[in-house]
């Protein structure tokens, strides 16, 4: 199977780097299929803010290499 960085692998949406960089974050650091970050916050039980909140975290903090 060859890797999809295009789209959700639960509902199709496009993929954008954030979407990508959150789920390797979050879940396995090396996927090669991704959930869209709405599809994630579902997977988690956890609102979309969430995510975005955990997602400028990181962004912010400057440590992690996936959201420079």
């Amino acid at each position: 199977m060859s890797p999809n960085f295009e789209t959700c692998k639960q509902c199709g949406a496009k993929l954008m780097s954030d979407d990508i960089a959150i789920y390797k974050k979050m879940v396995l650091r090396t996927a090669e299929e991704f959930l869209c970050i709405d599809c994630l916050a579902k997977y988690f039980n956890v609102s979309r803010e969430a995510i975005e909140e955990k997602i400028r975290f990181f962004r912010e903090s400057g440590n992690c290499t996936l959201f420079r």
